[in-house]
């Protein structure tokens, strides 16, 4: 069995977003009770991490840690058609990586306690991000 659907999110600027209900329910819909999900982010200066879902400081200290590594408008940069955040985003987003894959147990993703799937966007703005969930299996 296959399902693969598209959905698109509202980031705020350089911020996470929890979108576990979303692929979770599409989870759901497929019916596949024993399988893979595979969440992929169709961008370039965002990626999707599968981190702490309890406490939003966790979130706020990888953003702080990301600043301090990838400095936006680094003079070494020469791609910086969308403003000094540009490359720095890329660059974030090559580190971070834009797709995941959970497994999928009893009709549910198999994600930890602590464990929520987060859209991080590394724009200095906010921006309408599409994500394609494809869930398979039996």
């Amino acid at each position: 069995m296959l399902l693969q659907r598209q959905f698109r999110i509202e980031t705020r600027p350089r911020s996470s977003r929890d979108i576990s209900g979303e692929v979770e329910a599409l989870v759901r819909e497929s019916g596949i009770g024993t399988g893979l999900c595979h969440v992929f982010l169709q961008h370039t200066s965002a990626s999707l991490m599968i981190t702490e879902n309890a406490d939003p400081s966790v979130r706020r200290d990888l953003e702080y840690f990301m600043q301090k590594t990838v400095i936006d408008g680094d003079p070494g940069y020469q791609h910086d058609l969308e403003g000094p955040d540009d490359m720095s985003a890329h660059i974030r987003s090559v580190l971070t990586g834009n797709d995941l894959t959970v497994p999928v147990t009893q009709g549910r993703l198999a994600l930890g306690t602590w464990q929520g799937i987060f859209v991080w966007e590394h724009r200095a703005i906010g921006h309408r991000r599409s994500i394609t969930v494809t869930v398979q299996g039996e």
